[in-house]
């Protein structure tokens, strides 16, 4: 088993080595929770979802870490806002967040720790930063001094005479050097805060993840992720705290996503451009958008444009008609949401599915993935349109067998996962006034045209159809018909 992933810290692809054997530790910054998910944190979201869900595949044993900061500046700033508790409105977010990723069949991680759970880890991780001076304390708050790690940059590839204080950093008088960063924030009135050999206060953003990420997967563990957003100062500032504290390497590899934008443009509210999860799934079925966000490579820039998300509903239809014809000749079949264990680490007898595992061992590469599936199903249609004439016994089982393979991958991308009844019953239009009665009849119309080769007739009622946003489909078992959705 070769698996290759680009390393920010090496800036190139490298062989996934790991720690120990067979087993793969994973931790991925979780979200903020001051307000709900975006589209942003979808995509990463699903990305690392499917990411375990492919090393499971190819029969790795995961521990998978993602984290929720529960106490941070933007959740003491937006409770205050709208006047309530910052941890009530943390738990509120929290539980947001898996209403709305659970519609997008996102799994949860073996282990989702809390910021505030692990309060006492972070002050002695701070303590012992202090004690190899690697930190200072002034007037209730600790800092980390940049200028103690040799190689403070190396990750992000800044060079600490070029940085300026970032959105997150503030310059402080307090500070030995601007860029130095919060380890430990003294207590303000109203704000969450927690006894400490400084006082009372509560902790930097940085320190979270470095203590949850060593409690759970040990002091250097195999892979680190999130979204590029957060490689400066996030990513950078975890690093070097536990270089500093641990005296050792921290992640082996890191990988980091690509933005988002949304019809071309950065996402911001003030824009009005702010796509909420929510708000796409009240436009977007879950699979589209599931689809859509592993349709292009992870570390490329991603557009949310309408077009192109329309467009791919229009394939992600045509693979479930595709399902559809196979039931009508083959019968039925119950997908599920989760690939088993090692499904890919055997022999693989298909085709098939040895390129998809090419594919996805090439960088964790979904977007050619995706277009391998579009090609199998193309392939699919091909066999079934002379399944009725063709002299080869073996056509139903090899039908059999490719729709298992089919389904295989689509169980790692987590798409796919629906009965072609459900599909279509969840994409239908309850607004929509269609008179099945007249299509029914125009359908029949065109048939009785197409034996009396009366050609012209049959593709004049097609135009009329197509006009009335009815897409005809010829297959052996006859003409169906949808509306275009």
């Amino acid at each position: 088993m070769t698996i290759r992933l680009y390393n920010t810290a090496s800036r190139q692809k490298e062989e996934l080595k790991l720690i120990e054997d067979g087993k793969v530790g994973i931790y991925v910054c979780g979200v903020t929770v001051y307000d709900l998910c975006h589209i942003g944190h979808a995509r990463s979201t699903i990305i690392f979802d499917v990411l375990v869900r492919y090393m499971r595949a190819r029969g790795l044993n995961v521990t998978y870490v993602r984290n929720f900061t529960d106490v941070d500046d933007k959740i003491i700033a937006r409770a205050n806002e709208l006047g309530i508790n910052p941890l009530v409105l943390a738990q509120e977010n929290i539980e947001a967040f898996y209403e709305d990723m659970g519609r997008l069949g996102v799994l949860n991680a073996d282990i989702e720790p809390k910021a505030t759970e692990h309060i006492e880890d972070m002050i002695r991780m701070i303590e012992t930063l202090i004690a190899k001076g690697y930190a200072y304390a002034e007037d209730g708050n600790v800092y980390y001094s940049v200028e103690k790690l040799s190689d403070y940059g190396a990750l992000s590839g800044r060079k600490l005479e070029d940085m300026k204080a970032g959105s997150r950093v503030a310059v402080d008088e307090k500070k030995r050097h601007p860029m130095d960063f919060a380890l430990w924030k003294s207590a303000k009135p109203g704000e969450p805060e927690w006894p400490s050999p400084w006082g009372a206060g509560r902790p930097g953003w940085h320190i979270e993840c470095s203590v949850m990420s060593n409690k759970y997967l040990g002091e250097t563990f195999d892979i680190h992720g999130g979204g590029r957003d957060l490689l400066f100062p996030h990513h950078e500032n975890e690093r070097a705290q536990s270089i500093a504290a641990n005296g050792k390497e921290f992640a082996q590899h890191w990988v980091h996503n690509g933005f988002v934008t949304v019809e071309s443009e950065k996402m911001s509210k003030s824009l009005g451009n702010f796509i909420t999860i929510r708000d796409a799934l009240k436009d977007y079925p879950a699979d589209l958008l599931r689809l859509f966000l592993l349709s292009k490579h992870y570390r490329s820039p991603l557009d949310f444009a309408r077009k192109d998300v329309l467009d791919m509903h229009s394939g992600l239809v045509r693979i479930y008609r595709t399902l559809q014809r196979l039931e009508a000749l083959i019968g039925e079949y119950h997908p599920g949401d989760r690939p088993d264990t090692g499904i890919l680490s055997e022999d693989i007898e298909s085709e098939f599915l040895k390129k998809f595992v090419y594919f996805m061992d090439d960088d964790f590469n979904t977007a050619g993935a995706v277009g391998l599936i579009f090609e199998k199903v193309k392939e699919l249609n091909r066999l079934m349109d002379g399944y009725e004439s063709s002299s080869d016994e073996g056509i139903t089982e090899r039908l059999q067998f490719e729709r298992e393979k089919l389904l295989k991958a689509g169980s790692v991308l987590g798409i796919l996962d629906k009965t072609p009844a459900d599909f279509f019953n969840g994409i239908a239009d309850p607004d929509s006034e269609v008179d099945e009665a007249e299509i029914d009849k125009l359908v029949q119309e065109r048939l009785q045209a197409r034996r009396d080769k009366n050609w012209a007739r049959a593709d004049e009622i097609r135009d009329q159809l197509q006009g009335m946003g009815v897409i005809l489909e010829d297959g052996i078992q006859g003409t169906t018909w949808r509306i275009d959705v």
